[in-house]
């Protein structure tokens, strides 16, 4: 019943949906670019739309009383980054752990400009060893959804270079603030 209202209210909107998710128990959304609050709401709608409910990775400090009951209701997983456990690893736990785990993250890890996307997405779906989903909202076409779907072959570089490819021709609200693909000249974050 949601994913039909949710499917009208896209329509409804002016926008198209396009491409479809991998009907796999396990994998990692990459949505980009980042650029609006307004891509949390359109892009929920969109994922209600696809029957999808993904879920997403928070501070830990937010799922304290009283919203942590609400915030893992709606998907989040808790990650405590002062851990022995980086991360990074504590969602490859978290993936370890379920027999079914769709999770979306935004690389740009802001809405503002960066340098560079966080690599921490694509070293989560290598050590979990999941496929990564390209995801988007596409403001000027007024389109989003699917695209590729990627399995990480441990060369980054030449796995952004698909990411690349794939978001040059998409754009956020704010297309001067989308981040670049690319990864940061020190060590990956």
């Amino acid at each position: 019943m949601l994913s039909s209202f949710a499917r009208v209210l896209v329509k409804l909107c002016g926008w198209r949906m396009i491409g479809q998710p991998p009907d796999i128990p396990k994998y990692l959304i990459v949505f980009a670019p980042h650029t609006s609050n307004w891509d949390l709401p359109i892009g929920y709608a969109f994922g209600k739309a696809f029957e999808l409910d993904p879920s997403w990775i928070g501070k830990h400090l937010l799922f304290r009383p009283p919203f942590g009951i609400l915030f893992r209701w709606m998907g989040g997983i808790p990650v405590d980054r002062r851990s022995r456990n980086n991360a990074v690893d504590q969602v490859i736990q978290a993936f370890n752990k379920r027999e079914r785990l769709v999770l979306a993250i935004t690389p740009e890890g802001t809405r503002k400009k960066t340098s560079h996307w966080k690599t921490g997405f694509y070293y989560i779906a290598l050590g979990a060893h999941v496929p990564i989903q390209l995801a988007f909202l596409d403001y000027r076409r007024k389109v989003g959804g699917f695209g590729p779907v990627i399995m990480p072959s441990g060369d980054l570089d030449a796995d952004l270079s698909i990411m690349r490819d794939f978001f040059s021709g998409i754009s956020g609200k704010y297309p001067d603030q989308a981040g670049d693909i690319q990864i940061a000249d020190s060590k990956a974050d």
